[in-house]
């Protein structure tokens, strides 16, 4: 069977098959084994251990987290794809995801200022949860458009803390 996953502005093909997992064309070593009633999963890849939550959002995507770092992703098989791209589905708002509270938690530090442009992984925000620093990190570029909190601030899961938009060329005449 055959895959495609967004990871940020990337696509990776991944096929399944009786010969194992293939990345890209590339053979890999991998397992995945899901801890029942969780969102824990064990990932194992060429014989390296993970532990990976994941939670599978309303709009399809995946939201991932992997030693301390937030990843979002996207999975549709290759039947999928091909009725996205003649019908144009799929394509969804265009544009960088605001910066969302991934659990409760404490405001401890806004890495960031209004106005900023920011690449990807760059630190954003620091949220405290179960005595745990968590740094979310930037997607991809982008400039930050709004900052809902400030160090000391209280959040709930999903709360928005920093809207962004996209950063446009200028060169590019379908600019905004």
């Amino acid at each position: 069977m055959r895959y495609f996953v967004d990871v940020g502005s990337r696509t990776y093909q991944v096929d399944l098959g009786p010969d194992g997992t293939r990345v890209d064309g590339e053979l890999i070593e991998a397992d995945l084994a899901h801890v029942e009633n969780t969102d824990v999963r064990h990932l194992l890849i060429d014989g390296q251990s993970h532990r990976l939550v994941a939670r599978r959002e309303k709009d399809g995507t995946w939201e991932m987290h992997l030693r301390g770092r937030r990843v979002r992703a996207r999975a549709v098989d290759e039947r999928t794809k091909a009725i996205e791209e003649m019908t144009g589905a799929g394509a969804g708002p265009v544009g960088p995801r605001p910066v969302t509270a991934p659990m409760p938690g404490l405001i401890v530090k806004v890495e960031v200022a209004e106005g900023e442009q920011v690449e990807e992984g760059q630190g954003m925000v620091i949220v405290e949860a179960m005595k745990m620093e968590n740094e979310l990190r930037a997607e991809g570029p982008a400039i930050v458009k709004t900052i809902h909190v400030t160090a000391g601030d209280t959040v709930a899961k999903d709360d928005v803390l920093i809207d962004l938009a996209p950063v446009h060329d200028p060169a590019d005449p379908e600019a905004e």
